[in-house]
């Protein structure tokens, strides 16, 4: 399921199907290579999403792929243009909203859409057009002529999204674009980014913490963790890998015994202890009198697995305290790959 590039450039004729295209893309900081040889692919009017743990690469990457820092090695193109030798094009392909808001928020949200469609010479008459159509779009009709610093965080969030489209962009990167909105206002970012790629036939990468986001929105997804995509293909490709039902499985006892025995049973797909996605942070060492967790992915259904299950603990001196059984999602994918469990 990994992605496998071919490392020979992409023809003239096959790049003209994606709209994003990187090849071992890479950037280091020192001695810190914080993206290690990417290889990326979106076609046209594909939803992707990228997702990682903090500190994987994700916004790195997208900050090369959207020209705001310089590659240390590898290439990237989005919409055919380099986005080295042709930055300058791809910024005109390309909209941006970022993870954090940057707005004068003294400023009307026409104001600010008005500057922007300047910033890229757009003329007056189709700035004008074209603020209005994307305020109907995001339903800003009532607070638009108001100051930003009157706006909720989902009125925010949607007027950074109108901003992202002001000038028509080819490709739309959106990183974390729901962070922090009640349930109601991510639902509404969701109707509009569907709404992008169905009528607009726009293609969008997005980042994002929120696992049922990725898995409702997007196409493929590809998951990079210490600056590498370890996996990618679309949400029920990933999900079906991982089998039948995933077991979490609490208790005291050696962990470590337990965990080397299950993963040379035939009937397990992974088995891990989860972390949080912080750096530095949880791991798999404890003693005998704390109580674990461990995440066990099985290939055949839990009514079959759990007695196997229960006696393989026994055998390596882990007394289960409890077990609760769900079906695999993008979470249990995302924890099989990078060991850690995201924060909502």
């Amino acid at each position: 399921m990994t992605l496998t590039l071919e490392r020979n450039p992409v023809s003239q004729t096959n790049r003209r199907e994606y709209a994003i295209e990187a090849i071992q893309l890479s950037k280091t900081y020192g001695p810190v290579r914080a993206v290690d040889g990417v290889d990326l692919l979106v076609e046209r009017g594909q939803v992707y999403a990228l997702l990682g743990p903090n500190g994987a690469g994700k916004t790195t990457t997208i900050n090369m792929l959207t020209t705001l820092t310089t590659p240390s090695g590898g290439s990237a193109r989005i919409a055919g243009f380099d986005v080295v030798q042709e930055a300058a094009e791809v910024r005109r392909q390309i909209g941006v909203t970022f993870q954090e808001t940057v707005m004068d928020k003294s400023l009307s949200g026409r104001v600010l859409l008005d500057i922007h469609g300047r910033l890229y010479k757009m003329p007056k008459a189709e700035i004008k057009a074209r603020t209005a159509e994307l305020v109907r779009l995001v339903e800003l009709e009532d607070a638009i002529d108001r100051p930003v610093k009157t706006y909720s965080g989902g009125m925010k969030r949607r007027l950074e999204l109108a901003r992202g489209l002001m000038t028509s962009p080819q490709v739309l990167f959106l990183d974390e674009p729901t962070l922090g909105l009640d349930p109601h206002n991510r639902e509404g970012i969701w109707t509009y980014i569907a709404y992008l790629k169905r009528e607009k036939g726009l293609t969008l990468l997005l980042t994002t913490h929120y696992m049922d986001e990725a898995e409702k929105l997007a196409d493929r997804v590809g998951i990079i963790n210490e600056g590498k995509i370890v996996v990618e293909g679309t949400p029920a490709e990933l999900i079906g890998a991982l089998g039948a039902d995933v077991v979490n499985v609490t208790g005291t006892g050696d962990t470590n015994r337990f965990l080397e025995a299950l993963r040379e049973r035939q009937w397990v797909s992974f088995a891990d202890v989860p972390q949080e996605a912080k750096p530095g942070e949880a791991t798999t060492e404890t003693t005998e009198a704390q109580e674990q967790t461990v995440q066990v992915g099985l290939k055949i259904e839990a009514g079959r697995s759990l007695k196997p299950l229960v006696d393989l603990a026994e055998e390596c001196g882990f007394a289960v305290a409890d077990m609760a059984i769900k079906r695999p999602g993008l979470s249990e994918v995302f924890f099989k790959y990078t060991g850690r469990r995201l924060r909502d």
